[in-house]
């Protein structure tokens, strides 16, 4: 498999999930992904070639998904 960066990657390093967000010239993927310390998500931000990349730890799900929604609530966006 050919990963994002053109490298080539192992099964083991797949993806459980994968989600992919396309947003003006950015795009995000968020993927489900294990290791030896347990399943992440890895978020990362493509900008023209530039990548930044986040990973929360599943247990953490809840608390980032939660801040997430408060601050839409915050913001102007419609739900």
């Amino acid at each position: 498999m050919i990963g994002y960066d053109g490298d080539k990657r192992s099964s083991e390093d797949r993806p459980i999930h994968t989600e992919k967000i396309l947003a003006d010239r950015k795009i995000f993927f968020l993927d489900l992904k294990e290791n030896d310390r347990g399943q992440f998500v890895k978020i990362t931000e493509d900008v023209r070639g530039r990548r930044d990349t986040i990973m929360v730890p599943v247990e953490f799900l809840d608390d980032f998904i939660g801040a997430l929604e408060d601050i839409r609530e915050a913001s102007d966006l419609p739900e």
